[in-house]
């Protein structure tokens, strides 16, 4: 296993078939969609990925291939738009730049450097058109071996702490079959900010929070929620989704829907259950969920978190918070 960063393990940070098919659990493919435009972070995402934007000083995009990694992945299909390949360049190795390094002596620098390069083998996918998730989800499917029988997808938008989560997934596959989605437990007041997921009991008989899904409902009304547990950016499905993947009707602007085809599985008696997470998320993907990941990870860390501390003190001061 490749060795952890103070980002990922120190502090807040911490660093569908039957149940018999779901008995082989080893997940190969962990699967990224990286094909967005990154508006929200305009205009700095006009020559920047928004997945490559620094949570400290490690791209968010190398976040997610350590969690990958640690989950025993060995392939990452980044799924990217024809002009956005430099999400992938991060991963290649810079020669002149570590021989530089290294000339001068700077082995914490190019521990960094090489770091990314050798954390996992990453595969590009490329989205001619932005066709909805689950457009982006179908594409990875011919990368992958005859023999994965489960994927994991990870949004790089979702920060999901402490990492570890999809292992877990893993253990409830291994028990119950079929697909593992991530859920949080929220506020009722927020859930209209979310999928919600329709649940029921299950038999389940192990550590975590479990329940079997019934369906999900995109941003409710508050008083129209089935639950208050919502999704979040992870997923361990079960290769049947690249079939109902193909047999959905596209949305509106044509796209397809992951949910949709998670939601195929269910009506044709696939398993599917999420697992209730205990941590925290941060939302990349918008500057207000950027910045306190930020902050978080800043104040973890031992090089800059007494002094950060110092510093926001003064700043809420300043503004009477």
């Amino acid at each position: 296993m490749p060795k952890p960063i103070w980002g990922v393990v120190r502090g807040t940070v911490f660093f569908m078939t039957s149940p018999k098919s779901g008995n082989s659990c080893a997940v190969k493919t962990v699967i990224v969609p990286a094909a967005g435009l990154g508006t929200r972070f305009l205009p700095a995402t006009k020559t920047v990925p928004k997945e490559l934007l620094p949570v400290v000083d490690t791209p968010g995009i190398e976040l997610i291939a350590e969690e990958a990694a640690q989950l025993g992945a060995t392939r990452l299909a980044v799924i990217t738009a024809p002009k956005k390949q430099e999400v992938l360049d991060h991963f290649n190795r810079f020669p002149e730049l570590e021989a530089t390094l290294e000339s001068r002596g700077k082995k914490d620098q190019l521990a960094k450097v090489v770091r990314a390069a050798e954390l996992i083998q990453p595969v590009s996918v490329v989205q001619e058109t932005p066709l909805g998730l689950g457009h982006a989800v179908g594409l990875a499917e011919s990368v992958l071996d005859d023999d994965e029988d489960v994927v994991a997808v990870m949004l790089p938008d979702d920060l999901v702490l402490p990492m570890g989560v999809v292992e877990k997934m893993v253990e409830v596959r291994r028990q119950l079959g079929g697909s593992v989605l991530c859920a949080f437990d929220v506020p009722r007041e927020d859930v209209y900010n979310y999928g919600v997921f329709d649940i029921e009991e299950c038999d389940y008989d192990g550590p975590y929070q479990v329940k079997s899904v019934k369906g999900m409902v995109e941003k409710p009304a508050v008083e129209d929620a089935p639950s208050t547990f919502v999704a979040t950016g992870r997923y361990l499905l079960d290769c049947a989704i690249f079939d109902a993947l193909r047999r959905i009707t596209p949305g509106a602007g044509g796209e397809l829907q992951l949910t949709d085809a998670i939601a195929l599985l269910i009506d044709e008696g696939h398993p599917v259950h999420i697992l209730v997470h205990d941590g925290k998320r941060h939302d990349l993907g918008n500057p207000g969920g950027y910045i306190p990941a930020v902050v978080d990870f800043g104040l973890s860390d031992p090089t800059y978190g007494p002094h950060l501390k110092k510093v926001l003190r003064t700043i809420l001061e300043e503004h009477g918070a």
